[in-house]
């Protein structure tokens, strides 16, 4: 038999299909929480593939300005990516019109950027946290193609479907029994937490996290914007298997 019969009598006729993913996920996870008068935002270290450890010091927060930090997850060169450019058209605003831009300026700004590439988005979840123009904490949160609101508090990444019913319930108290000597916040109204509390938050959220995600783990970065203060880095050890 010729090679050519040789390779006619392999094919079986079945439709053969050639793909590329250009996509991964890297795990990881992030959150914000905003007060009345500051914003923490926080992020584990760990970049994975399945069940390989990549790196167990990957920077996924971001700041951008004194009093504003972005935070991303999904596919870590996507995420770097899409900080870099944030990162140039705050540089190009600022040598405009010598001055930086606010939260809620910066959230639109992200909002168009993630919506101009919605045919080849970046693989990214967004939050941005900080201190908005009259003085108070807020927290923004975005998909991967622009869609964004403010809230409280937001989580993001691998652990989302752990942490966010752990917030809602620790910062929101839903599904908590009321005190009646309490009266209820108002519809809409942002819950007033101190500093120790929500920093006790974050690190039992990531420490309960990382006790059921192989994707979190190995270093916490928390980053405090305080109004008059800025931005300042903390870092913890989270487990490492």
């Amino acid at each position: 038999m010729t090679s050519q019969g040789a390779k006619l009598s392999n094919y079986t006729g079945a439709p053969q299909q050639r793909s590329f993913n250009p996509y991964s996920d890297n795990g990881g996870t992030i959150l914000a929480i905003s007060s009345e008068n500051f914003a923490i935002v926080a992020a584990d270290t760990r970049q994975s593939e399945g069940y390989s450890i990549q790196t167990r010091y990957a920077k996924k927060c971001y700041q951008l300005t004194d009093e504003v930090v972005m935070a991303v997850v999904g596919f870590q060169a996507d995420g770097t990516a899409l900080a870099k450019r944030v990162k140039q058209r705050l540089e190009w605003y600022y040598h405009t019109h010598s001055e930086v831009p606010s939260l809620a300026s910066i959230a639109r700004m992200v909002q168009t950027m993630l919506y101009g590439k919605r045919f080849f988005p970046y693989y990214a979840h967004v939050i941005l946290g900080g201190i908005d123009r009259d003085g108070t904490g807020a927290v923004y949160s975005f998909d991967p193609v622009g869609s964004y609101e403010r809230e409280s508090c937001r989580a993001a990444g691998a652990a989302q479907s752990l942490v966010q019913p752990f917030l809602d319930n620790m910062v929101y108290s839903k599904n908590q029994t009321a005190d009646p000597s309490v009266a209820p916040l108002p519809k809409g109204e942002r819950p007033v937490l101190p500093m120790e509390t929500v920093l006790s938050l974050v690190i039992d959220a990531f420490t309960g996290a990382t006790e059921r995600h192989i994707e979190v783990g190995d270093g916490l970065q928390i980053w405090t914007i305080v109004k008059g203060e800025g931005a300042k880095l903390r870092e913890l050890p989270l487990k490492r298997d």
